[in-house]
């Protein structure tokens, strides 16, 4: 066959195989037998042996899995990936419909969703060609799990339309596919995985595409990211042409008029959601109108024309067999019940937190009771009350130390405190607790320091602060168990970068009482360094909005302490920034009026060179703008960077004021 002739048939191939594909795992009607199909793929695998030239990354043969992959890249979602507010009861959805009726006066309707109980990844697309998968990650950043995706075969690799786009989606692992799985997993005498969430997300983040491509993952996807070239109006019409350009869409979704009509669709879901071949945690409801989505806009965290339903808890009987004692970073002693294995709500539980000795007390739980256990928003197991009929007079009843079970200082309780709280600084727990919380996501961030390894490194006694994370080498953790070359090298420039990140990352690493991640930001934006808030006093914390009494104490007596001054210095000798690299705080302040962007509805657009678009979303929000994501008669200004496509069309029609990077960048800099 001359090499004409070769590539006609390979084009030919890709097009039945793309069809058999489609029809087989998104349409669930397969047109010809899997042997067909076998051959046809044998015969793509060939020809593409002989010409790897005609090897394209939308081909169907590259969704067995390839090379095992070093390390997951960071991808910044160009659109965020925002989570959800969540309604527990009627009430919170008649209170949601409220509030959208109050912003929207004239009709809405509502499109309900399942909400799949996977994890939500992001799709992008150029030219119709899957170029790029992501996870969720913290909403801004996720990881680059492109070749995994790809193994899931209701991913369509190349779309029945030419276009750029990215579109989000939950990718899961239908039930069958996970019992499947776990008896396999227990038949190797492995543990298995505890539901089909954490075996998708773990399938999606093996660094192995061949393993995922066996586990036989699924995906729904539910929205385009970016609506700027499709004309669409309505998420009921996004869906639609998702539909049309190859994607798997979920047959569930439906439009309704009103919320009592939400709700009644809620109670059907809720008596057959164990019918459905995968697992779902609750609906989701969505103004359908696009245009009205803008006008309602967003939260700092979640849109204000969505909301997730959760199911109710579901409730089980198990005996609650011993009370054992967690020291927490603070020093605050939490017991927590050890139960017969029992399964809720799709995962196996044997833990549950019981708070403090007084709600131990008002509960009247004993060793020995049985107890009904529930998850709280189907996360968080907790103990709701003893089944005192049960009782046999074999039981125990629990009493709190008085002294820690770590360190034995003797505990104490403050006043107005309901906890008990190992005051030692020095406990090795609270040591313990204070590294894990330091390195974690929304502190420092430091990828692969998670419990095992600063188990280890504080066992083998090479931490004890975490200023002795900075001083470790490549000796000392080339001789912990399972730290090899590779992961050692990954470790040590983790460390090294995060002592770049901006200060409100080290504040809330450092553990200050009562001061969460959106405090130090806080702090960080109207402080700028380390140096001014630790020489602030008490009345000039205070002033700051959104600092409380009880935090501005804190503070101060954090910074008071000699032992916080000399641990500040330390990291500073070695290297750790300490000072604020955010946009500036002038919300709200003289420096909003003056700045152009105060009052103005903004539109990023195309690639921008100097900063990504969630930078500069960031600078001009904190100059009093507004960024919205699609051009209309409310936007003030578009900045356009390469590759702008329809949006600055629209802009141009509409006489939008067009600016290019470099104009934006003079102006926030002014």
């Amino acid at each position: 066959m001359d090499k004409d002739a070769v590539i006609s048939r390979v084009n030919e191939l890709h097009e039945l195989l793309n069809q058999y594909n489609y029809e087989y795992h998104v349409l669930d009607k397969p047109s010809v037998p899997d042997s067909e199909y076998d051959r046809l793929l044998n015969e793509l695998v060939k020809y593409e042996a002989e010409h790897p030239e005609l090897r394209t990354p939308y081909s169907p043969t590259q969704r067995v899995g390839g090379e095992i992959l070093e390390g997951f890249q960071k991808v910044e979602h160009r659109t965020p990936m925002l989570s959800l507010g969540n309604a527990f009861n009627e009430q919170d959805l008649r209170d949601f419909d409220r509030r959208v009726r109050q912003a929207i006066p004239e009709e809405v309707h509502y499109m309900v969703e399942l909400k799949i109980d996977g994890l939500a990844v992001s799709l992008r697309y150029e030219n119709g060609s899957f170029v790029q998968g992501a996870t969720r990650g913290d909403g801004n950043i996720g990881e680059d799990i492109t070749e995994n995706l790809k193994t899931i075969r209701s991913i369509p690799l190349k779309l029945k339309q030419n276009l750029t786009m990215e579109v989000r989606g939950e990718a899961f692992m239908p039930k069958r596919s996970f019992e499947a799985l776990n008896e396999a997993k227990i038949e190797n005498g492995e543990e298995p995985f505890a539901n089909p969430r954490n075996a998708a997300a773990g399938s999606l983040r093996q660094l192995d595409p061949k393993i995922a491509a066996k586990r036989n993952l699924d995906i729904f996807v539910y929205s385009i990211a970016d609506l700027g070239e499709t004309g669409v109006t309505m998420q009921s019409g996004g869906l639609d042409l998702l539909g049309e350009l190859g994607f798997k869409v979920n047959p569930e979704r439906t439009r309704r008029e009103s919320i009592d009509e939400v709700i009644s669709l809620i109670e059907a879901f809720t008596e057959r959601r164990h019918l459905l071949p995968y697992e779902i945690d609750g609906l989701v409801i969505k103004v359908d109108s696009l245009q009205q989505q803008e006008r309602l806009g967003y939260t700092a965290k979640s849109p204000r024309w969505a909301i997730a339903y959760k199911f109710p808890a579901e409730e089980v009987m198990t005996k609650l067999i011993d009370i054992q004692l967690n020291v927490g970073r603070t020093g605050v002693i939490t017991p927590t019940a050890i139960l017969d294995p029992v399964r809720i709500a799709g995962t196996t539980v044997q833990r549950a937190s019981l708070h403090n000795e007084d709600l131990i007390r008002e509960k009247d739980i004993k060793i020995g009771d049985y107890v009904i256990v529930k998850k709280a928003g189907d996360i968080i197991p907790e103990v709701v009350n003893v089944m005192e009929e049960h009782r046999t007079g074999d039981e125990l009843e629990f009493q709190m130390p008085t002294h820690c079970p770590e360190c034995e200082s003797e505990l104490v309780r403050i006043e107005g405190e309901v906890a008990l709280r190992c005051m030692n600084p020095q406990c090795p727990a609270q040591i313990r607790e204070g590294l894990i919380h330091f390195v974690s996501r929304n502190a420092m961030n430091i990828e692969g320091l998670g419990e095992r390894v600063i188990a280890q490194l504080f066992q083998n006694h090479l931490i004890k602060d975490v200023a002795d994370l900075y001083k470790l080498t490549r000796e000392q953790l080339l001789a912990m168990e399972r730290m090899g070359e590779k992961s050692t090298e990954n470790l040590l420039n983790a460390i090294d970068r995060s002592k770049g990140n901006s200060l409100e990352k080290l504040l809330f690493g450092l553990g200050i009482r009562h001061v969460g991640a959106k405090a130090a930001k806080t702090l960080a934006q109207e402080f700028e360094t380390m140096e001014a808030l630790q020489s602030a006093g008490r009345d000039e914390i205070i002033a700051i909005n959104e600092i409380g009494e009880k935090m501005a104490d804190a503070i101060v007596t954090f910074f008071e302490l000699p032992e916080a001054a000399e641990l500040i210095g330390e990291l500073r000798r070695l290297g750790v920034n300490m000072e604020y690299k955010g946009p500036r705080q002038t919300a709200g302040n003289e420096a909003d009026s003056d700045s152009y962007f105060a009052g103005k509805t903004v539109v990023l657009t195309g690639k921008l060179e100097v900063m990504s678009r969630n930078e500069a979303a960031e600078q001009i929000e904190a100059l009093g703008g507004k960024v919205t994501g699609s051009v209309s008669k409310s936007t003030d200004l578009l900045v356009a960077g390469e590759a702008a496509g329809s949006k600055l069309s629209k802009a141009q029609s509409l006489n939008i004021e067009i600016w290019d990077e470099e104009r934006l960048l003079t102006e926030l800099k002014k």
